[in-house]
């Protein structure tokens, strides 16, 4: 399929086979605000308004598996002010979500939810079990998240199968700890795009991204627009995935 840029005017080819899974690292938000004297929370909040425009046009060009990292295990670290802010805007984003979600879209939430308010971890809970049947599109949202945080919590999980007799230490492969993280069931990543001009994944997805492929843009999330996706999904039909062979 062919489209359009409308900053450029060039025409952007999207390769006839989507990726199974592209992740996004939402990252830019306070440096957005801060280039225009804003407050950080302005920032979030458009970032979250991109959001929703970026789901929209995954939806449309037909991809099927979508990841977005929202909120790591280290930005409880940020300060107080800014944690509530994203705690508010993470409930107008919970109240708001089927408004803007057709049906046939999935919701999943990663990471471990019990470090939120019963009201946030309630909703979560909700929208996952009410969409649960659905399958055109995958929304797999991060939060709570971190890499090494869900790996520790799959190893725990075999190990206490393994100290009951369930299974032998020599039982547990690859699979068997991919079944037991949070994204067990979907596709690994194929193509992690990361805005803001940094080139790191930031305990994003570790375990899965073993083979995806990686698109880094200096433009800022909420700058970063249907366009900026196809460009991404046309460089990754260029690059030759060898997954470790000739």
């Amino acid at each position: 399929m062919a489209l359009f840029g409308k900053k450029d005017k060039e025409e952007i080819i999207l390769p006839d086979k989507l990726p199974d899974h592209v992740g996004f690292i939402m990252d830019g938000n306070g440096r957005w605000a801060k280039k225009r004297g804003l407050p950080r929370s302005l920032g979030h909040r458009e970032g979250a308004k991109n959001f929703r425009t970026i789901v929209r046009h995954c939806k449309d060009i037909g991809l099927k598996t979508i990841s977005f990292y929202a909120f790591s295990t280290e930005n409880w670290k940020r300060s107080a002010d800014e944690v509530g802010a994203l705690m508010e805007l993470f409930r107008d984003y919970l109240a708001d979500v089927r408004n803007f979600l057709s049906e046939n879209t999935r919701m999943v939430f990663l990471g471990d939810k019990s470090a939120f308010a019963d009201d946030i971890r309630e909703k979560m809970e909700k929208l996952e079990a009410d969409s649960a049947q659905y399958d055109e599109m995958t929304i797999l949202m991060a939060v709570n998240y971190g890499g090494r945080d869900e790996i520790t919590h799959a190893a725990k999980i075999l190990a206490d199968k393994a100290a009951k007799g369930e299974i032998k230490p020599e039982d547990i492969t690859e699979q068997s700890i991919s079944d037991n993280l949070y994204t067990a069931g979907y596709p690994d990543v194929d193509l992690l795009i990361r805005p803001s001009g940094e080139q790191r994944i930031s305990n994003f997805l570790i375990w899965q991204c073993a083979y995806a492929e990686f698109y880094y843009t200096d433009v800022l999330w909420p700058d970063f627009t249907p366009d900026e996706l196809d460009k991404a999904l046309a460089e990754y039909a260029k690059r030759n995935r060898r997954f470790g062979g000739v």
